[in-house]
């Protein structure tokens, strides 16, 4: 879906921060998109991109394995900016030389800075942020050098007649003390990209495709009740109306008494044709005996996809699905030159003999604070613009190992209890995600003068603006303390709860 008048293409090379490059370049008004290293130049030239960015990666530019664009990419005429890896490779295919490094660089580095296009009106010396254990060595033929570091002769170099530019340091992350104007210096005075970019333009011109590309055909949308497919399915009812079905799957998964409020929700508040399914006992059936974290996803997601054409048999001829796909299950599930992390049920657990013409997944290139914004640009109470994220698996990615209905009674009451704690202490909306897992362990406890074998609960909370990388949250301990207390008491079968205090990365949010 094409939705912005000047775009900009980040080309992955297998770096950890691809996405945080394009979520910064959003944050400067300038749509963007991710593509893999070896996209085709002439597909390259044909979208009319404003400027190109290189991204990092954990290869070295002079191993015959390693990813790289073919070097007609920088003679289409297109500012570049190569960062980390991205910048040897420019290095690289221009000619310059690129070696290992004697002493390598990790973390806040102290970086000199010479005017440029890139720097001008930044001061002399700023904090950066290095990440690499080669470096180039010999700059290309008509480069000028316009940082360094200690170890680090070339942090950046420009060739402002061609409008080449490189840093060896990462701009995007929030340890580079300059990194956003270093990013806006590149998007406006290289590129000449005017930041006009608005979630308000992105509903009008989605919501204006998606009439354009449904007409008068029926859509069925896949609704969980969650943010994402909340927006996904007002975004197509205004587009297509009564023509639009939402069916709301009940599986089984969901968390204490969310099925109801969903229903009450978008029968009374949006006025939706609304179709809730119970099928609880059909998904544990399938879910019956696997552990494996892909297998639930892929099961979860297959199952879903049958629920939904049996209930469009019902109806007649549905032409098109609506799912609530975002940015990050995209690249997560696996995109360009970066791994696969999980599969997400609506990117890669769909069975490719769906049933319908075609997916409409208008929210595909957002990611999820945007899709928050563009909620509330089309109307939706804060309070479901707001609400919790939840997976598509849902509680069944909670439960480690294999799900039963018993585990799932427990670990319903579990989180109800943390997310009750944590909108009493006020956190509700400055914790990003909160929810509890049942690990999966059993341990030895006391309670009373008796010996217990029960069940760990772990609590997972986090801060994050982007869902892509995502600190634990610093929650109080007074409020641990009661939530923990609380769990112990009144949940049947925990006597051990635990806090996790590990970020993303090197962890995921999700624990499946």
């Amino acid at each position: 879906m094409k939705i912005a008048n000047e775009k900009v293409l980040v080309l992955d090379f297998g770096g950890q921060y691809c996405q945080l490059i394009a979520r910064r370049v959003r944050d400067c008004k300038v749509y963007c998109e991710i593509k893999p290293s070896h996209t085709p130049v002439e597909q390259i030239r044909a979208e009319g991109y404003k400027g190109i960015i290189f991204t990092g990666g954990p290869n070295s530019v002079y191993e015959e394995s390693s990813p790289k664009c073919p070097a007609e990419v920088l003679e289409l005429g297109i500012p570049v900016l190569g960062i980390c890896y991205g910048a040897q490779l420019m290095a690289y295919l221009l000619g310059g030389k690129v070696s290992a490094s004697q002493v390598k660089e990790y973390g806040k580095t102290e970086t000199s800075f010479q005017p440029g296009t890139l720097f001008s009106g930044l001061p002399p010396r700023s904090v950066t942020w290095m990440s690499h254990t080669d470096y180039i060595s010999t700059v290309p033929e008509g480069f000028s050098v316009t940082a360094q570091s200690e170890a680090c002769p070339v942090a950046a170099m420009e060739h402002d007649e061609k409008k080449w530019y490189a840093v060896q340091f990462h701009p995007e992350v929030e340890h580079t003390e300059y990194g956003q104007q270093i990013l806006e210096h590149f998007l406006y005075r290289a590129c000449g990209c005017k930041g006009d970019w608005e979630m308000s333009s992105f509903a009008q011109e989605a919501v204006r495709q998606i009439r354009e590309t449904v007409g008068d055909k029926k859509v069925f949308c896949a609704l969980s009740g969650g943010v994402d497919s909340s927006v996904a399915a007002v975004l197509v009812h205004k587009a297509v109306g009564k023509n639009l079905t939402c069916v709301f799957v009940d599986h089984g998964l969901l968390r204490k008494n969310e099925g109801d409020e969903v229903e009450r929700i978008f029968r009374e508040q949006f006025d939706m044709n609304l179709i809730r399914v119970n099928a609880q006992d059909r998904f544990l059936a399938k879910l019956a005996g696997v552990s494996e974290p892909e297998q639930k996803r892929k099961a979860i997601g297959e199952e879903f996809i049958r629920v939904f054409e049996e209930e469009a048999k019902k109806l007649g001829k549905i032409d098109y699905l609506c799912q609530g796909t975002i940015y990050p299950d995209v690249v997560e599930s696996g995109t360009g030159d970066a791994a696969v992390i999980k599969s997400h049920h609506n990117v890669g657990g769909l069975p490719k003999d769906i049933g319908f013409r075609g997916l409409i997944e208008p929210l595909r290139d957002l990611f999820k604070d945007e899709v928050r914004r563009v909620g509330l640009e089309l109307g939706i109470p804060a309070p479901l613009v707001w609400r919790q994220p939840f997976p598509g698996p849902g509680l069944a990615i909670r439960v480690l190992g294999e799900v039963t209905r018993e585990k799932l009674d427990v670990l319903r009451e579990a989180d109800a209890i943390f997310r009750e704690e944590i909108a009493a202490a006020g956190l509700d909306r400055t914790v990003s995600q909160y929810f509890a897992v049942l690990t999966g362990i059993r341990s030895v406890g006391v309670m009373g003068d008796g010996r217990t074998y029960e069940n760990t609960v772990a609590l997972r909370a986090v801060t994050t603006s982007d869902f892509m990388t995502a600190d634990w949250a610093r929650i109080p301990y007074d409020v641990l303390e009661k939530t923990s207390n609380r769990i112990v008491n009144e949940v049947a079968g925990v006597n051990h709860v635990l806090y996790d205090i590990t970020s993303k990365p090197p962890a995921t949010i999700e624990y499946e």
